[in-house]
């Protein structure tokens, strides 16, 4: 036989192809470019899902499957570019400064923060951070359109570990050797460019002419690489210095590796070297301390402040934020109190729709402002007011003779998605309210140039709590995590320098946690379920990380945040 046929989910078509015929080739035949729906303009196909599995345009037919060609307007084609540039990033930056280490450290709101590093660091474990000069970075960005002028084609191919181990050693990428050294596999895939060996755990696209969108801009100690906005692949993100959550991100970077943990590779062999208990305690020991420094923050400021807002996107764990920061405000004389912002929906008839005409709980709208403003001057005012319940299967408020007064010493802590919202308490005086924000920020990368994206980690937590409280399967949790991230960067995110302190709920250990969890989750999806991709990528996401037996996971203190989204919390 010297075709198949497949058929092709884009122009919902079958084709009878040639076998061993590449993506690429069938793509230029069948699809050779995609219609953005939002900006109207024709994008260039970047990969393809293959049976719903993410595979690269180089990929050969060999059978009869489902293709579906996807552009930057995919989650996956989206990872697939951002991929690509890092490589080519990493290409001028060894070509220029080959006597430095690049480090792609984390996610920031414009792009991915990155560091040059000498390759010895501080005593405590820091990294020596190189500043580069606006005129490097210029040169830096320069090289980076030449190598994508010249469209160089990306290679994959499979070697040895020992093999591997040798090309990273000899490109000072030790934590990247350390990780392949830690899983014990015998072969593993390496992408080569122009010559340059490095790994990146997903597609690439086929070669460098396709990545013409992209920036560099200063940032901090380093910089930030901006690729396309999600609606316009021609322009890159709106750049926005959101210096609170970089701060705390570089702080969570710095602290791990003074731990010691300069990536997975090292918490891989911190885990099989028997230390993850160690790591558990002193995790939990600095939450305990960040904690404490909040509630010293609000101690100081006490004759002031009545009103704790705490906010962040889903799965950040507000609910153990706001009660452990209640034990430690009690523990500076304060009797802290609570009301659930969710009491002030208005009732289900006044919920604003959205664009598809569906409730629309995540609105500013959805909740009764005056009433909340009404009751919030009340208690400032030392006035006792009767606190609403909201009965969510009848869509309506009611009073159950639940009264509230605020006294001396009293202080009102309050957790919402809106709480960081100025909008919410335009009526309110604001300089009686102390606002938290929160959220799993993820700081740990896979290597030097590989971050964890912290919505994965986020996504993760959310799975197994769901799974575990409400019976939601994993593949729910998945179909609805696109209009969870759309809400969050609608209600959360715009407002999150408004804080007056960070708190990072990430712990060092918690992926080991995640995956013991999640992973029999996951492998529940069936391959023809529309999460199926998303499924696969998690799973080889977590294919490079040791989980913890059971026993470990024991030693979690009940009230830690994993406690949250595994069981077991006493709070």
């Amino acid at each position: 036989m010297n075709t198949v046929r497949i058929f092709c989910e884009n122009d919902k078509a079958y084709h009878k192809v040639p076998l061993g015929k590449k993506l690429k080739d069938l793509s230029e035949e069948f699809c050779n470019s995609l219609d953005d729906k939002d900006s109207g303009m024709r994008i260039p196909v970047l990969a393809a899902l293959v049976d719903h599995q993410l595979k690269e345009l180089d990929y050969p037919v060999m059978m009869s499957h489902r293709v579906e060609f996807i552009g930057y307007t995919h989650p996956d084609g989206r990872r697939t570019y951002i991929r690509s540039l890092c490589f080519v990033l990493q290409k001028a930056v060894r070509e220029l400064y080959p006597e430095l280490i690049l480090s792609i450290d984390y996610s920031l709101p414009s792009g991915l923060y990155c560091e040059l590093r000498e390759k010895k660091g501080h005593d405590d474990g820091r990294p020596v951070v190189r500043f580069l000069t606006d005129d490097e970075l210029d040169l830096m960005k320069r090289k980076m359109q030449e190598i994508i002028s010249m469209d160089f084609p990306f290679r994959k191919s499979k070697m040895t570990l020992d093999e591997a181990c040798k090309i990273f050693s000899d490109n000072n990428q030790p934590v990247k050797a350390q990780l392949i050294k830690s899983l014990g596999k015998y072969l593993y895939s390496v992408y080569f460019l122009d010559g340059l060996a490095d790994t990146f755990y997903g597609p690439l696209v086929p070669s460098t002419g396709y990545l013409k969108t992209f920036d560099i801009v200063p940032f901090n100690d380093g910089f930030c690489l901006q690729y396309p906005a999600d609606g316009d692949i021609k322009k890159v993100i709106n750049m926005k210095r959101q210096s609170k959550i970089a701060a705390t991100l570089k702080e969570s970077s710095d602290w791990c590796y003074i731990m010691g943990v300069k990536g997975v590779g090292t918490l891989n062999e911190a885990i099989t070297g028997g230390h993850a208990v160690q790591l558990i305690q002193i995790a939990e020991a600095l939450h305990e301390r960040k904690y404490a420094d909040i509630a010293d923050m609000i101690y100081m400021q006490r004759d002031r402040i009545k009103i704790v807002f705490i906010a962040g996107p889903s799965s950040s764990g507000k609910t153990s934020s706001s009660k452990r920061l209640a034990l430690q405000c009690r523990v500076l004389g304060l009797n802290p109190k609570t009301i659930e912002l969710d009491n002030y929906f208005v009732d289900r008839d006044n919920t604003p729709r959205d664009e598809k005409g569906e409730y629309d709980f995540e609105a500013l709208e959805a909740m009764d402002l005056k009433f909340l403003n009404s009751q919030l001057n009340d208690l400032l005012s030392g006035k006792e007011v009767q606190i609403p319940r909201f009965d969510f299967k009848e869509g309506k408020r009611f009073f159950d003779g639940n009264y509230m007064k605020l006294n001396e010493k009293d202080i009102l802590i309050m957790e919402g998605i809106h709480a960081l919202n100025p909008a919410m308490v335009t009526n309110v005086d604001n300089t009686r309210i102390f606002r938290v924000y929160a959220s799993a920020l993820t700081s740990l990368s896979l290597d030097e140039n590989n971050n964890i994206s912290t919505s994965d980690n986020r996504m993760l937590r959310r799975m197994i709590r769901d799974n575990r409280t409400r019976g939601i399967n994993p593949e729910t949790t998945i179909m609805r995590w696109q209009s969870v991230r759309r809400g969050e960067n609608r209600n959360i995110f715009p407002f999150q320098e408004n804080a007056d302190a960070v708190f990072n709920s990430a712990m060092i250990f918690e992926l080991p946690v995640l995956k013991y969890y999640a992973e029999p989750l996951l492998r529940r999806i069936a391959p023809n379920s529309p999460a199926y991709t998303e499924a696969v990528r998690l799973l080889k996401f977590l294919e490079y990380i040791i989980e913890l037996s059971p026993e470990e996971i024991s030693t979690i203190p009940p009230t830690s945040i994993i406690r949250e989204f595994i069981g077991g919390q006493s709070l």
